[in-house]
């Protein structure tokens, strides 16, 4: 349409549409629209780089505070190999019992027929794995199986002193996988002599009585280097049940695994010779165990 002076009216093309929206808006909206989408976009990038950065800041952490732990078990079990360690389980019976029984002495100072017993009760195979005994893993899972329960058992002695050094005493399958790698650790970097003495200066055999002198001292009322082969054999049967055995109370549960122990002390003795030479006290080198020869 022509205005006065022929020009257009621009008035009348900008009016709106009956039922519409102004020229000027319908040709914004589309823009609106992909502007707002644009940044929608943008949004969700940010949010999903910033979700991304947090979660490698969370590995990163996680990381940093795995690398720090383990530099520290290392550095602990390197200085435990020189001076004489404070287990948690020692910490606790200290601040739950202060009376705690605990004296250290060196393996040279204790009855040698009580760590072959140890071994033959706990770990037959301890001079022969590096820490973890997969063979009894996968004995104890088959037993477990074949009597409808979890596998229980399969604890090797480095991996129970790997328990009483760093971890809790609650049974969980937590602290059963962090034995192994502690386990593996320890015998990396101690021989099988110091993991020995060590494991029976710091287990438990009773409420309060830690390590094998003071249980010696306590049940027989002798140092542990002059228990007799019996005694050394019932200290060993309380091991997996210190709270509720007693050496010198022994039941007769006690006394048919301590006849079982007694009748391997001969067959074992050569699977004891990683943590030194000359085990077997001299009665048990002198008689015969059915029809096996006397030991040298």
């Amino acid at each position: 349409m022509l205005g006065a002076e022929g020009g257009i009216e621009w008035q009348h093309l900008l009016r709106p549409r009956a039922g519409g929206m102004p020229p000027t808006e319908a040709v914004e909206a589309p823009f609106m629209r992909n502007h707002s989408k644009s940044e929608e976009s943008s949004e969700r990038k940010h949010l999903e780089s910033t979700a991304t950065k947090r979660s490698r800041s969370s590995i990163r952490r996680a990381i940093g505070i795995f690398l720090v732990v383990l530099a520290g078990l290392l550095f602990a079990t390197i200085v435990f190999r020189v001076v004489n360690p404070l287990s948690p389980v020692m910490v606790a019976e200290i601040l739950g019992r202060p009376k705690l029984k605990q004296s250290w002495v060196p393996l040279g100072r204790m009855s040698p027929d009580l760590p072959l017993a140890v071994i033959i009760r706990e770990d037959g195979r301890f001079c022969d794995h590096w820490g973890v005994d997969w063979l009894a893993v996968r004995d104890a899972i088959k037993e477990g199986r074949r009597l409808g329960r979890d596998f229980r058992g399969a604890s090797t002695i480095t991996m129970q002193l790997a328990k009483n050094l760093y971890l809790w005493p609650e049974r969980s399958y937590v602290r059963k996988m962090l034995e192994v790698p502690l386990a593996y650790i320890l015998s990396a970097l101690w021989p099988k002599r110091v993991l020995m003495e060590t494991y029976l200066n710091i287990v438990p055999f009773g409420p309060g009585i830690v390590g094998a002198d003071a249980a010696s001292r306590h049940f027989f009322d002798k140092k542990a280097a002059d228990l007799t082969p019996r005694e050394a054999i019932l200290l060993a049967t309380v091991l997996r049940r210190p709270s509720l055995d007693n050496p010198a109370k022994p039941t007769p549960k006690m006394l048919k695994v301590v006849d079982v122990i007694d009748k391997r002390m001969q067959m074992f003795a050569s699977r004891a010779k990683c943590i030194g030479t000359g085990f077997l006290s001299p009665p048990f080198r002198t008689r015969t165990l059915r029809g096996v020869p006397n030991w040298p």
